[in-house]
C-alpha cells in the first residue's frame, strides 16, 4: 500500500476525492498536468487497493464516478496534513520549478 499511495499523482487523486464522490473528467480538472492514461492506471490500482470505489450507472449516456471507500477515509487525515503541510511552503523561484 506504501508503494502505491507513494506513486506520483497518487496523493492528488486521493485529494480530489476527499470532497466526496466525482466523475472521471472532474478529477482530471481537480488535477492540472495529469494525463488520462496515468490517472486510469492510478484510479485503476487504487480501486484494486480498497481505497476508492468505481461506480457505473447505466445510461445512457453512461456514467462512472469514484469514491473513497471505508478504507480509502482512513487516509484521510493524512492526506488532509500533507495538503496543509504543502500549503505552507513557499513557492520556488521561477527558476526552480520543473
Amino acid at each position: 500500500m506504501f508503494g502505491l499511495v507513494g506513486k506520483r499523482w497518487t496523493l492528488p487523486i486521493l485529494a480530489a476525492l476527499l470532497h466526496g464522490p466525482a466523475r472521471f473528467s472532474e478529477i482530471g480538472r481537480a488535477v492540472p498536468g495529469l494525463s488520462e492514461r496515468v490517472m486510469s492506471e492510478r484510479l485503476q490500482e487504487l480501486c484494486e487497493a480498497g481505497l476508492v470505489e468505481r461506480h457505473v450507472e447505466a445510461g445512457p449516456p453512461v456514467s462512472t464516478w469514484y469514491r473513497l471507500t471505508p478504507l480509502g477515509e482512513h487516509l484521510r487525515p493524512a492526506v488532509e496534513s500533507l495538503l496543509r503541510a504543502a500549503a505552507a511552503l513557499p513557492e520556488p523561484p521561477v527558476s526552480q520549478r520543473p
